[in-house]
Formats: structure tokens, sequence, C-alpha cells
């Protein structure tokens, strides 16, 4: 069978495999629940990428909240990419993976003094602004430094990205961004405030968008603006076309990447735009399919109008599922002979919304350890300590070397900040 990740998640025989590592060893040998992630998958995605804008001015800002683990963004690092990220501890987790600080975007739209102020010190390459009010603030932390803020504003296109109403970003109902119709006006007020240089455009719709139509139509609204504001006198530098590229999470075809960025680059360029600095910032086609978590089998339960096969893993592992109702592929890491039964596979949580999949057909036995695939984008990244659960170990593999990322929390780590009431 072909499953999402492949070829680098791929059944071997009757042995599931992570690159050059089974899966099942790994369980074995780091214990579960365990993310692990393939350092070549990564990469392998981030290529045609690469390819699409050679011979072009651009940044590639990996969107770090997909997944934010050091050894993560330590990959991307040396890979040649910036970073966009959306809080301070997000640049300082940058800095320590040895990302440069110059090829970093600080997008978000609640951005406080102190994160402004943070990014000033460093040098960041571009705050993306969402809001008119978000300019008045940032100009007055920057003079107070003696500095300027380099500026692109973010704003909204309404365009329809067809995705999950929870991350579609682009609808003037959505809360980031600045209006269409006020963009223009937005860009007169920064360039008068001191303490700011605009130098780009950016826009971002939404996140696992399976369709080029809608990244084709926010382009040309971005250009119109363009046109309109440098007509006034401005002069935007680099367009930033955002990222949300889906992935295959079961039966989702989403575009090539590079099918992706020739359309644009296509685009741009018959409106006379193509020599401009871009900038994309994608994240989940990143690394979505290059991470799997790994879960042992606790019980299987049968009931009257549901099976239940119990892991290890849990809601606080993965949210997807239970934030979303996100359909995600679960396979065993070994495959054994016997009648597949149909079960909903569920976590130790005490939430009923607490389920990885529903309805799967699957043959297992206490003991056996199961992969919740293309679990690589927003499955560490949000996890939880709810029900004081520990959170998961993470491994990086690379071939058939496995190393340990993030060791497992241990549970004093949980309440090592907390005080108990002076005693009478």
């Amino acid at each position: 069978m072909t499953l999402p990740g492949a070829p680098f998640v791929a059944y071997r025989g009757t042995e599931l495999f992570i690159d050059g590592c089974a899966a099942s060893e790994l369980a074995a040998r780091f214990g579960t629940p365990l993310y692990v992630y393939s350092r070549r998958a990564m990469l392998a995605a981030l290529a045609p990428y690469q390819r699409a804008l050679a011979g072009r001015e651009h940044l590639i800002c990996y969107a770090m909240k997909a997944s934010s683990s050091l050894a993560v963004l330590q990959t991307f690092a040396q890979a040649g990419c910036g970073f966009d990220i959306v809080s301070g501890g997000e640049l300082d987790r940058v800095l320590a993976a040895g990302g440069d600080p110059g090829k970093v975007v600080f997008s978000g739209l609640g951005k406080t003094r102190a994160e402004m102020r943070r990014a000033l010190e460093i040098g960041v390459r571009c705050f993306n602004v969402e809001s008119e009010a978000e300019l008045d603030v940032l100009s007055e932390v920057a003079l107070s430094l003696g500095r300027v803020a380099p500026v692109s504003l973010r704003v909204n296109p309404d365009v329809d990205a067809k995705t999950h109403p929870y991350i579609s970003t682009g609808l003037k109902g959505n809360k980031f961004g600045i209006a269409h119709d006020r963009a223009v006006a937005a860009y007169r007020r920064a360039a008068q405030l001191p303490g700011l240089k605009v130098v780009g455009i950016d826009c971002h719709i939404g996140s696992q968008i399976t369709e080029i139509a809608p990244y084709l139509d926010a382009a040309d609204r971005v250009l119109d603006l363009v046109e309109a504001i440098e007509s006034s006198g401005l002069r935007i530098h680099h367009l930033d076309l955002g990222g949300g590229l889906g992935i295959q999470y079961t039966d989702e075809r989403p575009p090539a990447a590079d099918a992706l960025i020739g359309a644009l680059l296509a685009r741009l360029d018959a409106r006379g735009h193509g020599a401009r600095t871009l900038v994309f910032e994608p994240g989940r086609s990143l690394v979505g399919n290059a991470g799997v978590l790994l879960s042992e089998v606790l019980y299987l339960k049968p009931g009257t109008h549901k099976n239940f096969c119990v892991v290890d893993a849990a809601m606080n592992d993965l949210m997807r599922p239970a934030l979303y109702e996100a359909t995600m592929s679960i396979v065993p890491c070994r495959l054994r002979d016997g009648v597949p039964v149909v079960y909903d596979v569920v976590g130790p949580v005490c939430e009923s919304g607490d389920w990885l999949g529903r309805d799967r057909a699957l043959a297992l036995q206490p003991g056996d350890a199961v992969a919740v695939l293309s679990a690589g984008a927003y499955g560490m990244s949000m996890a939880s300590n709810y029900n004081s659960r520990p959170r998961a170990a993470e491994v990086m593999v690379d071939g058939d070397v496995a190393t340990l990322i993030r060791e497992r929390e241990p549970v004093a780590e949980l309440f090592r900040g907390e005080h108990l009431l002076p005693a009478d």
C-alpha cells in the first residue's frame, strides 16, 4: 500500500519504516507516545520550492508554528531558510537553533511591546503588521530604541481558501490582516510614521489549501494594491505571498509545490511584477508528511455500538482530530495476520473528544504499536499537559540513524514552577 509520506514512510514486508528505521523498533527503544520525523523527507519537501524559485530574488521562511522543535529549525536553517514567527518565544527558538534573525519575518496580530523591542534589538528582517493600531505602537517602540522598523502590511484580500473555517485566514470575517479597502490608506499612514520604513506587502489566506485558484485570486488582489500604493509614490520592495499549501492526510490531492509556485510566478510575470523579491512562508507542506506519532495499544474494548482501541497517545499529544475533526491515517507498525476489526482509536484523556481516529479497520493486539501518519505539523507544537500528562519524546531519523531531539517530559517538570500555600 502507498501511505501518506511515501517514500519516506512505507512498509518493507510487514514492518513500517520511517526512512531507514523500523517504527516498532523506535517505539521499543524510545518509548511511546513518540513523535518521529524524517530529516530527508523535510528536505525533499523543501526542494521543489527551491527549484521553482531558482534564479529569482526570494526568501523561503519556514512557518515554524507547524513544528518548532530545535532540530527541525536547525534543519531548515542549514538549508538556507528564514523563518516566519508569531511570538517572542519563537524568535528565541530560531536563535537557539542557529537561525539568522535577518531572515525572520515577524507575523501575528497581537505583538506586545516587549516582543517588538526584542525583535528590533535582534534585527529581524521585517514586521508583518496586521492592524493600523499596531503601526502606531511599533513606530513608538522603534523610536524609543533609536531604530526604524521595517514593515510589511498584511492585507486581507477576502479570498475563500476553501479550507476548514478554523484555518481560513483571508476572509473579511477573519481576525487577520488589514481590510483590502483600507490597505492604501494604511500604507500612507505607515509612510508618515517616523519609526517605520515600508518594505513590502504580505498576504496569507489559510492553511491546508488544496487548490491553486485561491492563491491566484489572492495574488491578483495583492498586485492590484501594489499598483495603487506605488501610484501614490510609495515603493513596495517585496511581495510576501504566505504559505498554507496542503498535504495528503487521506485522499487529498494538493498541487505540488513547484506547480503552485510556477503558477504564481507566471501570474506575476504576466502583470509585470516578476522582478520583485518574493517571500513564501510554507509550514505544513514542509513537515506534515515527514512526521508520525507512534503509540502503544493498551486495551481493545468491544462494545455494543462501538469497538474501542485504547492507545497511550491522546488529544494532549495530538490535538488536530479533536480540534478540527481531522482525519489522519492510522496504521500498525507491524502487520499481523487476522481479520481486521473496526475500532475508534482513542486515548486515556477524560474527554469524549479524545479520539485519534474513528471507524478504522485494524488487526491489532494489546502491546502492538500503531502510527498516526502525517503528524509532523501541528502535532507536537500544539501538545499540552492536559490531565497532567507529560509531553512526548521526539526523534529525528536520517537514513538509518535515529537521534533523540527532545527528551520525554518528566512529571516533576509539570509542577516545577508551582508553589504550595504557606503552612498555617
